[in-house]
């Protein structure tokens, strides 16, 4: 019988299958204690590494596994599974933000330094760009980065920084030409244990409990200007070329998550009864599962049309932020109603719903709010 998706080889769906007993044994388990604690057991992201999954797209020479996009995508299908976006989160920054930033921008030295570490799992990445006052608005961060001899001095601080608390290495983007806009913003890796780098709180959020968000300080904070990542002042353009693999990545945990509700919910409506017959036999119901099932359907076709594209390494930036704020919107449109066929029970802690609803919030915020898309898509088609 012919594979539903035929782009999805044999080496794909043996990445889902290790990535399904490793949700099954490390993860599912776990993710009542994450929650409670805020905090994920770093011991499953090292066990990744372990398994070769933190990696499957970075070149073999540095321990990666060299793979395409359809790789992530089956892993991060089958990872979302696990009900736990925190740890999502966490793992999809780490390999789909942070690292992409070294593997495209990095010189050789930065490579050896931080991307062989980072694929066995022994340390963990984030991406620093968000400040209170500069969130979409780039070129209005007030960061700076100073040269100083053979450093870089840091000043400023970040927040909203996901792995922030945790991680051992930022990549971090400062103004070294304030009066440049655009044109005057550099990234550079900093090591955590460097001083003048401080995790000022551990923000509380509604939903991804599990996963840290921290916001940053940099205060006279000294970087040696062989960790500048790229080139000087242009690392806007490098913040935007490595949006795409972050917003499929948004794309994939949004119609995952999404799917992941309707199986619990199809199951919760067969077997609850009112008024004499299951709640699922009620055409009101069974028509907006229907409807709801057909909209993560179109969520799911659309991002593998951007999936495709981008793995084949086409301009795909219109069609990954159609994917980003269809997919995220349909998530959260399927949870509430998820939510509403299941009552007061989706809406008790013990039931796993009302987490996703939580969880899943984020999305059209978070890698460029859906009104950021539609004005990139607008643009797209030259209006």
């Amino acid at each position: 019988m012919e594979k539903k998706y035929p782009m999805f080889t044999e080496e794909h769906e043996m990445i889902r299958q290790t990535t399904k007993e490793f949700v099954e044994k490390e993860v599912a388990p776990h993710v009542d204690e994450w929650e409670e604690k805020e905090e994920y057991d770093i011991s499953a992201f090292r066990k990744m590494g372990e398994l070769g999954l933190l990696g499957l797209r970075v070149e073999e020479e540095y321990g990666g596994g060299g793979a395409d996009y359809w790789s992530v995508v089956a892993m991060f299908e089958e990872l979302v599974r696990s009900g736990c976006s925190g740890f999502l989160t966490a793992v999809g920054v780490h390999t789909e933000v942070a690292v992409p930033a070294i593997r495209h921008y990095g010189t050789e030295e930065q490579k050896r330094k931080y991307l062989v570490s980072a694929v066995k799992g022994e340390t963990l990445g984030a991406l620093a760009v968000t400040e209170p006052e500069a969130g979409s608005d780039v070129a209005a961060m007030r960061t700076e980065a100073v040269l100083d001899g053979d450093h870089y001095v840091i000043n400023g601080n970040k927040i909203f920084i996901s792995n922030g608390a945790r991680a051992d290495w930022v990549v971090v983007a400062a103004k070294t030409d304030k009066d440049a806009g655009y044109n005057g913003i550099s990234e550079f890796i900093v090591d955590t244990n460097t001083p003048g780098f401080e995790v000022s709180r551990k923000l509380d959020k509604v939903g991804l409990r599990s996963n840290d968000t921290a916001e940053l300080f940099f205060t006279d904070m000294r970087v040696p200007k062989e960790n500048l990542l790229g080139e000087l002042n242009k690392g806007f353009y490098q913040i935007m070329s490595n949006f795409q693999p972050e917003r499929l990545l948004i794309a994939i945990g949004a119609y995952g998550a999404a799917e992941l509700a309707l199986e619990q919910t199809i199951q919760y409506v067969k077997e609850r009864t009112q008024f004499g017959r299951p709640i699922g036999k009620m055409q009101h119901n069974a028509f907006k599962i229907t409807e709801l099932a057909t909209k993560v359907e179109a969520a799911k076709e659309l991002s593998y049309r951007a999936a495709d594209m981008y793995n084949r390494g086409l301009d795909c930036l219109k069609e990954v932020s159609m994917a980003k704020w269809f997919a995220s919107e349909v998530a959260n449109e399927v949870l509430y109603h998820c939510m509403q066929l299941m009552g007061g029970y989706g809406y008790m802690m013990e039931y796993p719903i009302q987490r996703a609803w939580r969880d899943l919030r984020i999305m059209t915020i978070v890698g460029g709010t859906t009104e950021i898309q539609k004005l990139i898509i607008s643009r797209c088609l030259g209006l």
